[in-house]
C-alpha cells in the first residue's frame, strides 16, 4: 500500500505543481500589464489635460494662480495624484497644492526637472516629498506659438498672436507642469482585479485537482491491488484471489500470481502438518530442558550464597556488617591508583571512640557490641543516606564507612574537590554521636577523635595514609577529644615520640620511676593539717617530672591505668601508715579513683590494700568526680555502701562540673564535696559566679557533708570562701605538691597557723 500511494501522490503533486506555475506566470503577467496599462492611461490624461486648451498658456504667461489653482484641483481629483505644481519657464514656481496642506513642494526646479533643454515628457520614480512613499513624477513642459521672451504683452495682444498662430507648430515653452502619482494608490487600484483572476485561479485548481484524483486512480488501482496481495502473501492469507477489471498486462500478470498462490496454499498446508508435529516434539525437549534449567539454577543460587557467605566473611564486619580492614584496604588501593590516574584527591578519616574501654569495663563488652552497631550506623547514615553499606559483597563495594577494628573506623571520601570539605564532613561526624544513645537502659554519649589525611600530598599508598590518619587522630585526642585535626608534618615527630612515651610508661612502674606528691588540707579554724591529696608523679629518667595530665590520660588508653592507679592506692596507705608510725599524725589521705578502676574488683582491691599496709580504714579517703558515680548510679550506690562498711571515708571530686542530682547524692554515703577549681578560679567574675559557690557551699551543708575548696591561689579567695563558711582549704596559697619527706617537715613545723593569722590582719 505504501508503494501505491507513493506513484498516486507522485502523479498527482506532478500535474498540480505543473498548472500552479503555469497559473503563476499567466496571472502575474495579467496584473503586471493591468497595472502598466492603468499608468500610461493615467498619464496620458493627465497630460492632456494640463495642455488642453489656450487658457493654460494665458494663466503660466500671466502667472494668473487662481486659474491655475483651478486646474491643480482638477488633477487631485484623481485619487492617484498626491500633489501638483507649476514652474515658469525658467524653472521658478508660480504655485502649487498637495494633498496634505501642512507640507509644501521644493521651491527649486532642479530638484525636480535636472534638464531644462529637454521638451519632452519626463517620468521619474522617486520618494514623495510629501508623504515619504514612491510616487511617479511627471513632468510636463506647456508649449505656445508666442515667443514669451516678448515684454509688455497686454492679454487682447497675446490673444491675438495665439489667434494668428493657431494653425503654426507650438515652438516656445511658457512654463511646466509637475504631477506627482502615487505607486501605491495605482497599485491599490489594481488590487481588486487581482483577485479577480486570483479567483479564477483557484477554481481551476480544484478543478484540476479533481480530474488528477480521477485520472491517477484509474492508472494506479491495479497497482494497489497488487500491493495488496503482496501484503497478503506476507501475512500468510493465501486464500485471497488477484482480481482486476480489463485487459492487457494486469490481466496477466493476475493469471499467474493466482498460479502462485495456489501453489503455495498448497504448500503451506503441508508445512502446518510438519510443523505441528515439530511443535510436539519441541515442546516435550522445552519442557526437559526447562526442569533441567530449574535445577540448574537452584545449584547456582545456592553456591552464589554460599560464595557470598564467604565473602562477606572474609570482607565484612559480623558485628556491624560494615566493610572490614581487608575490604578496606583493597579498595583503598586501587582508589589510590585511579585519584594518581586522574589526578584527584582522596581523604581518610580515622575515627577512635574517646574512652570506649571504661563503657565495656563498666557495663559489658554485650553493651559495648551495641554502642559499636549503633555508632557504625549513625556514621553510615550521615556519611550518605542514599548510599547505605550493602550487606553483600559485588564489584562496587564502597568503603565510605569501615570498621578496622575494636573502636576504629574509618571514612573515605573519594575525588575530593577541597581538603576544607574533610572537616565538614568530619564536624557532621562529631554532630551525629552527640545525641545520647539508649544502651542497656543507659543513656550513653560517645565522642569521637578524628584525625585526617589527604592523598596524594600526605600519601600515596594505603600503609602510609592510615599511618598519617592515625597520627593525626592522635593528635586530635591529645587535644582535647571530640575534635578532629588535619595531618600535617609537624605531627611526624609528634607521633614517634608518643609511641617512645608509651613504651617508656609500661615499664614505669617496673622500674619505679613512679612516685607520689603529697598536697596539704588545711583547716583554716586551726591551722592544722587536717589531711593530704596523694598525686602520682613520673620521674622520667630522660625528662625529669612529667606531669600527670600528659601520662595519665595515655595510661587510660593503653589500660595501664588500673595497673597504675593500684600502686598508687597501695603506696599511698604505705606512706600514711609510714608518717603515723614516725609519729606525724595524718588525718587521713585521699586517693583519686579513675572510672576504669571503679568496679567490682576495685573493692577486693581496697581491701587487699588495707591488709598489706596495715593501715586503720578510717585514714583511707577515696575520691571519686561526679561522672564516674553518675554513670550508672544504682550500681554506684551499693559499691559505695560496700566500700563505706570497709570503714573507708567516701568524696566527690571536681564537684559542680558533672550533673549530680540531688536525690541521688543524699542516696550516696559520701563524707565530703569538694569544690571544683574552676569556680573558686571565676568567683569574682560575676555575681552569679559569686552566688554558685554559695549554693554548692550551701547544699553540702544541707546534706552534712564536709566541703573542701581545692585550688585556693591567693588571699581574695581565701577570705571569700572563708566568709562562705568554708573550712578546710586545698591549694598553692599553702602548699603545692611536694615529696613525702618535705611533707614531714610541713607536718612536724605546722608553718600554717601564723600563716592564717598574717592573712587576717591584712
Amino acid at each position: 500500500m505504501l508503494r501505491y500511494f507513493t506513484i498516486r501522490q507522485s502523479i498527482g503533486i506532478m500535474l498540480v505543481a505543473v498548472f500552479l506555475f503555469t497559473s503563476a506566470i499567466i496571472s502575474a503577467y495579467l496584473v503586471y500589464d493591468r497595472y502598466t496599462s492603468s499608468k500610461q492611461q493615467l498619464s496620458n490624461e493627465l497630460i492632456q489635460t494640463v495642455r488642453s486648451g489656450a487658457q493654460q498658456q494665458f494663466a503660466i504667461y500671466f502667472s494668473d494662480k487662481e486659474v491655475l489653482l483651478q486646474s491643480i484641483d482638477n488633477l487631485l481629483k484623481h485619487s492617484s495624484v498626491e500633489y501638483a505644481a507649476v514652474y515658469d519657464r525658467l524653472g521658478t514656481i508660480i504655485t502649487s497644492r498637495t494633498r496634505e496642506e501642512s507640507k509644501e513642494l521644493p521651491t527649486d526646479f532642479s530638484q525636480i526637472r535636472t534638464d531644462f533643454s529637454t521638451l519632452d515628457v519626463t517620468q521619474i520614480e522617486r520618494e514623495s516629498p510629501i508623504s515619504g512613499g514612491n510616487v511617479i513624477e511627471m513632468s510636463a513642459p506647456i508649449f505656445s506659438p508666442v515667443n514669451p521672451y516678448q515684454k509688455n504683452i497686454s492679454r487682447n495682444t497675446f490673444g491675438a498672436q495665439l489667434a494668428n498662430a493657431r494653425n503654426q507648430g507650438a515652438q516656445n515653452v511658457l512654463g511646466y507642469y509637475v504631477i506627482g502619482v502615487s505607486t501605491e494608490a495605482l497599485r491599490g487600484n489594481v488590487y481588486g482585479y487581482a483577485a479577480k483572476v486570483a479567483a479564477v485561479c483557484f477554481v481551476l485548481f480544484l478543478v484540476v485537482i479533481y480530474l488528477t484524483l480521477m485520472v491517477t486512480h484509474k492508472i494506479t488501482a491495479p497497482l494497489a491491488n497488487l500491493a495488496q496481495l503482496a501484503d497478503d502473501i506476507a501475512d500468510g492469507k493465501l486464500d485471497n484471489t488477484f482480481k482486476t477489471q480489463g485487459s492487457g498486462e494486469a490481466r496477466r500478470i493476475a493469471g499467474m500470481l493466482n498460479l502462485v498462490l495456489s501453489d503455495l496454499s498448497s504448500h503451506k498446508a503441508k508445512m502446518d502438518v510438519e510443523s505441528q508435529l515439530l511443535n510436539m516434539k519441541v515442546d516435550e525437549r522445552t519442557e526437559q530442558l526447562s526442569r533441567r534449567n530449574q535445577e540448574l539454577n537452584q545449584a547456582v543460587q545456592q553456591v552464589t550464597q554460599a560464595k557470598d557467605r564467604m565473602r562477606k566473611l572474609a570482607y565484612y564486619d559480623s558485628l556491624t556488617s560494615l566493610p572490614n580492614r581487608q575490604l578496606f584496604t583493597e579498595q583503598l588501593e586501587l582508589l589510590l591508583k585511579i585519584s594518581k590516574r586522574e589526578k584527584s584527591n582522596i581523604a581518610l578519616l580515622f575515627l577512635d571512640l574517646d574512652n570506649f574501654k571504661r563503657i565495656n569495663d563498666s557495663l559489658g563488652h554485650t553493651a559495648g557490641d551495641m554502642l559499636l552497631r549503633e555508632v557504625g550506623a549513625r556514621l553510615s547514615n550521615c556519611v550518605r543516606e542514599s548510599d547505605l553499606i550493602s550487606q553483600y559483597f559485588d564489584g562496587e563495594s564502597k568503603i565510605d564507612v569501615s570498621r578496622l577494628g575494636g573502636d576504629e573506623f574509618t571514612v573515605v571520601l573519594n575525588k575530593l574537590d577541597e581538603a576544607k570539605t574533610a572537616g565538614v564532613v568530619a564536624e557532621r561526624l562529631l554532630e551525629s554521636l552527640q545525641a545520647p544513645m539508649l544502651i542497656e537502659g543507659h543513656e550513653i554519649v560517645i565522642t569521637p577523635s578524628i584525625g585526617i589525611a589527604i592523598a596524594p600530598q600526605d600519601a600515596t599508598s594505603v600503609k602510609d595514609l592510615l599511618k598519617r590518619a592515625d597520627t593525626a587522630m592522635y593528635h586530635a585526642k591529645t587535644s582535647g577529644k571530640n575534635s578532629f585535626s588535619f595531618y600535617s608534618s609537624a605531627m611526624k615527630g609528634t607521633s614517634v615520640g608518643r609511641l617512645k612515651l608509651e613504651a617508656d610508661l609500661r615499664r614505669a612502674v617496673e622500674r619505679q620511676e613512679m612516685t607520689l606528691y603529697f598536697q596539704p588540707q588545711v583547716n583554716i579554724e586551726t591551722g592544722e593539717i587536717s589531711g593530704a591529696e596523694a598525686l602520682i608523679r613520673w620521674n622520667h629518667p630522660e625528662h625529669g617530672l612529667v606531669s600527670p595530665a600528659r601520662f595519665i590520660p595515655l595510661a587510660e588508653e593503653m589500660g595501664l591505668i588500673v595497673q597504675i592507679g593500684a600502686w598508687t592506692l597501695l603506696e599511698a596507705c604505705r606512706q600514711c601508715k609510714a608518717f603515723h608510725d614516725k609519729g606525724l599524725k595524718l588525718p587521713k589521705v585521699a586517693v583519686n579513683v579513675s572510672s576504669l578502676q571503679f568496679n567490682a574488683a576495685f573493692i577486693e582491691l581496697v581491701k587487699q590494700v588495707l591488709i598489706e599496709s596495715q593501715l586503720e580504714p578510717k585514714l583511707l579517703e577515696l575520691e571519686l568526680t561526679e561522672g564516674v558515680i553518675m554513670s550508672n548510679a544504682k550500681a554506684s550506690i551499693q559499691a559505695l555502701h560496700e566500700l563505706k562498711s570497709l570503714g573507708c571515708t567516701l568524696s566527690v571530686d571536681d564537684f559542680g562540673t558533672g550533673y549530680s542530682s540531688l536525690s541521688y547524692l543524699s542516696r550516696f554515703p559520701l563524707d565530703e564535696l569538694k569544690i571544683d577549681r574552676s569556680f573558686v578560679v571565676d568567683y569574682d567574675k560575676s555575681d552569679n559566679n559569686a552566688s554558685l559557690v554559695s549554693a554548692i557551699i550551701a547544699m553540702g551543708k544541707s546534706l552534712n557533708l564536709r566541703m573542701v575548696a581545692e585550688g585556693v591561689d591567693d588571699i581574695a579567695q581565701f577570705h571569700f570562701l572563708r566568709e562562705q563558711g568554708i573550712q578546710i582549704i586545698q591549694g598553692y596559697l599553702f602548699s603545692q605538691p611536694v615529696p613525702s619527706d618535705e611533707f614531714a617537715l610541713l607536718m612536724a613545723d605546722a608553718p600554717f597557723k601564723q600563716q592564717i593569722d598574717d592573712m587576717m590582719k591584712d
